[in-house]
């Protein structure tokens, strides 16, 4: 039988839980006989029961183990933490709050088996989503596709099955500090298929993403894949200066035929603080950049387990670093 590991970040689901966990165990108990499930929930901290339930469900079930991190690290470091424990032939990804139906699994597993390497869902927003969150999520996975290089399909999301030679790339070669794991997945290539679904209307628990967080992840989602913020720079730059130099030349041209007027404040204000914003706005995407790679750089731990919590491993294995692959690979052993 092939193993498949089922990797569900969650992060205050207390009220949510229990039934994702009814409904996942309920489609896998569906075809246990072809197939050898284990299920992995990366927890960040809360001060909810949301750990306590979970401990509760490993406890009970031997497929099941919890892994707690030692501090909120985020949704895209708990995918990471998971595929890093992960030695299945399969990944399955998937959130927790109800909205991936894990109804879809036997389709995503079908796809595996004829050849897929990855088999990505494609959210289609129902039509009570607000239109302006509509609009906003197409045009950005539309300026993604044009700036990244990377064929990202509107609606893609975290919900997807990964095969054990993709897993591996993403163990052993590509490390990021900031991932963007929806563009790095369509990155490495491969067999792609594309399973389309509808998410659930929430009714329990609220969204862990506000704007702020929306923001912050598409921008590092563009800034990890693409140069062209920094051209467009360099481009405004160019033309400002050939513009200054016209009206340099245009300006001498009038000293000499004495046609010269008394310059207005309003005007000169206004062309100061135009170029003052544009070389603020320059120096901010340079910073982006730059941040990147600061966190290259320093090559912290991607992510800080705190506890293992399982029937086969015990309990409180404490202290596991997702540093690199080694580190990792040392871990385990």
């Amino acid at each position: 039988m092939k193993t498949i590991d089922i990797i569900c970040p969650v992060f205050r689901e207390e009220e949510a839980i229990r039934l994702f966990h009814e409904r996942l165990m309920g489609v896998l108990n569906s075809h246990r006989d072809d197939h050898r499930f284990r299920v992995r929930y990366v927890l960040d901290p809360s001060g909810d029961q949301t750990e306590a339930i979970l401990k509760a469900i490993a406890r009970a079930d031997e497929r099941v183990e919890l892994l707690v991190m030692s501090r909120r690290f985020g949704h895209q470091a708990a995918l990471v933490a998971g595929m890093d424990r992960s030695d299945a032939e399969a990944v399955i990804m998937l959130d927790s709050d109800l909205q991936h139906p894990p109804e879809l699994i036997p389709d995503l597993i079908r796809r595996w088996a004829d050849g897929a390497d990855i088999v990505q869902t494609v959210r289609q927003d129902p039509g009570e989503i607000h239109v302006l969150k509509r609009m906003t999520s197409r045009w950005f996975y539309r300026l993604f596709r044009k700036l990244g290089g990377v064929g990202l399909q509107v609606g893609a999301a975290d919900y997807r099955l990964l095969s054990r030679r993709v897993v591996e790339i993403f163990r052993n070669e590509v490390r990021e500090h900031n991932p963007f794991l929806r563009g790095l997945v369509g990155w490495v290539g491969f067999r792609v298929d594309y399973v389309p679904f509808v998410p659930a209307a929430r009714t329990l628990g609220r969204s862990k993403y506000r704007l702020s967080t929306l923001l912050n992840f598409a921008l590092n989602g563009i800034c990890s894949f693409s140069k062209v913020p920094l051209r467009f720079c360099v481009g405004v730059g160019l033309a400002l200066s050939i513009l200054s130099l016209i009206v340099g030349m245009a300006q001498i041209a009038l000293y000499f035929t004495d046609t010269v007027d008394v310059p207005g404040w309003s005007s000169l204000f206004a062309a100061v603080i135009f170029i003052g914003g544009i070389q603020l706005f320059f120096l901010g995407v340079l910073g982006e950049y730059i941040s990147l790679i600061f966190d290259e750089v320093k090559n912290r731990p991607r992510y800080v387990v705190s506890r293992h919590i399982s029937r086969e491993a015990g309990f409180d294995f404490s202290n596991e670093a997702g540093f690199d692959s080694a580190a990792i690979g040392d871990q385990r052993s």
